[in-house]
């Protein structure tokens, strides 16, 4: 029988990960500590992140194992310092320090499978950076399939992140919180493409799901967004998502 998935995004979507308040600023405290002068290391490493995307290394952008490993070499800190990203991941994979980002998810990813869906996560996160959290908070057992860029060679927004799924079934929807990587990659790939964003006003939650697009203030929501993640290339067609969710929980009225 052909599987019928709904696939994920995680940061942003589902869970908080540890990079932004704990590892990131101890990959900092570790490097200036062997430094004469203090650097924002953050700032240095997400600038290798760009280059990598600007050079068309698009999942290697997202091994911070390597671009930490390259930040060393350009520091000349190599071979007095040696930072582990992965294992920092695990540290700091643990509740309060990780979190899912609303109450009732789980049970939203259990009534989705009980309706008959499959469920999958597709992140740009590497799997070993991804999975110690998803564990930690319990939410691994629900999907199916995690779907990770050092395994396909690939990131959003490609569509052929999706290959793997596609191959076993329809691709009923895609959730996630970003227009570029999420919602623009649905609907290329002719899903329903769903929204989510946490900061949704209360009032717009009483218009119907998939009319919500519809509406001036929403849509502003909608642009607002891709103009942050694009640094303001033009709004099309494919920004528009079909449904705007402002929590996991409303996933259930969709199906329905």
């Amino acid at each position: 029988m052909e599987k019928k998935w709904i696939s994920f995004d995680l940061d942003g979507t589902l869970m908080q990960n540890p990079f932004p308040k704990w590892v990131f600023p101890e990959i900092k405290r570790r490097i200036n500590a062997g430094l004469d002068e203090e650097k924002d290391i953050t700032k240095l490493l997400v600038a290798k992140h760009h280059e990598a995307l600007a050079a068309g290394k698009v999942y290697e952008a997202y091994d911070w194992d390597g671009m930490t490993a390259d930040l060393l070499r350009d520091l000349s800190l190599e071979d007095v310092l040696e930072i582990d990203v992965e294992a920092m991941v695990r540290e700091y994979s643990v509740e309060p320090k990780v979190y899912l980002l609303e109450e009732g998810i789980p049970e939203t990813l259990a009534y989705l499978r009980e309706q008959g869906f499959s469920l999958a996560v597709v992140t740009n996160g590497f799997y070993k950076y991804q999975f110690p959290v998803l564990e930690a908070l319990g939410i691994d057992g629900y999907f199916d399939e995690i779907i990770t860029p050092e395994e396909t060679e690939c990131a959003k927004p490609d569509v052929e992140i999706f290959d793997g799924l596609l191959k076993q079934g329809e691709l009923v929807a895609h959730v996630g919180d970003r227009v570029d990587h999420d919602i623009v990659v649905a609907n290329e790939l002719h899903t329903m493409s769903v929204f989510i964003h946490k900061k949704l006003p209360e009032y717009y939650r009483d218009i119907p799901l998939k009319e919500r697009v519809e509406d001036e203030g929403v849509l502003a929501v909608v642009r607002e967004k891709w103009a942050q993640e694009t640094e303001g290339e033009e709004f099309h067609d494919l920004c528009l998502p079909d449904v705007v969710i402002g929590s996991i929980g409303e996933l259930r009225g969709l199906v329905k």
